[in-house]
C-alpha cells in the first residue's frame, strides 16, 4: 500500500484497491464482457463521462480493437450543465448541445464513468445523451461501483464492487489525467 497523500484536502488514505496492472487487467475483461454481451460490435459505440471516463471509453476502445480487429467509435460526453447540483456551478448557465464525436442514433452505447456511487452523474449524462439522438440501447459501464445509491440506476458491466461509508472516497488515478495509475480509499477527516 502506498503511503502517498490524496489530491483532496483533509483526507487520510485507507487502502490501494487497484494498481495499474489491476486496472489494465479489469479493462480487458471488461471489453471481453461488452463484446460477448453486445454479439460483438456491429452498432456498437462508446461514450466517456468528462473527466476519467473517457480515457477509460479510450482504452477499452484500443482493446476492443485488438480482439475483433475493427475499430470502435468513441464519443465525449460533457455533463456539467446536466447536473441536478448545477446551482453550484454558477449563475445561469446557457446550455449548448455539444458534439461528442461519434453518431449514437441506432447504435448500441456503451456509457463510461470511473465510479458509480448515488447515480446522479449517470442521469445527468443519460439526459446529455439523448440531445445527441436516440441510441438503440444504452449500458453502463463504470470501473467501480461503491453502492449505495440514491436514484435507481445499476451498471451492466462493473469492473470492482467496492462498499463504502458516506465518508470515503474512491480516488481513480489515471496516466492520462493524473500521471499515476492506480484505484485509492481515502477518507474524510
Amino acid at each position: 500500500m502506498t503511503t502517498e497523500a490524496s489530491t483532496k484536502p483533509n483526507v487520510r488514505l485507507k487502502a490501494q484497491l487497484m494498481s495499474a496492472s489491476e486496472i489494465e487487467r479489469t479493462l480487458v475483461r471488461l471489453a471481453h464482457q461488452i463484446i460477448e454481451k453486445n454479439n460483438g460490435t456491429d452498432h456498437l459505440a462508446l461514450v466517456g463521462i468528462k473527466r476519467r471516463g473517457i480515457p477509460l471509453a479510450q482504452r477499452l476502445a484500443r482493446i476492443i480493437e485488438r480482439i475483433e480487429s475493427k475499430p470502435v467509435p468513441v464519443g465525449v460526453l460533457d455533463i456539467t450543465l446536466y447536473r441536478d447540483d448545477l446551482s453550484t456551478v454558477g449563475a445561469k448557465p446557457i446550455v449548448q448541445k455539444q458534439d461528442i464525436g461519434t453518431p449514437i442514433e441506432d447504435m448500441n452505447v456503451i456509457l463510461i464513468d470511473d465510479v458509480l456511487y448515488t447515480g446522479r452523474t449517470t442521469r445527468a449524462a443519460m439526459d446529455a445523451l439523448f440531445e445527441h439522438g436516440r441510441p438503440r440501447r444504452v449500458q453502463l459501464l463504470t470501473l467501480i461501483d461503491r453502492g449505495r445509491r440514491e436514484l435507481p440506476i445499476e451498471a451492466a458491466f462493473v469492473g470492482r464492487h467496492v462498499q463504502t461509508t458516506a465518508k470515503e472516497i474512491v480516488e481513480v488515478k489515471l496516466q492520462e489525467i493524473d500521471n499515476t495509475e492506480k484505484v485509492l480509499l481515502v477518507e474524510q477527516e
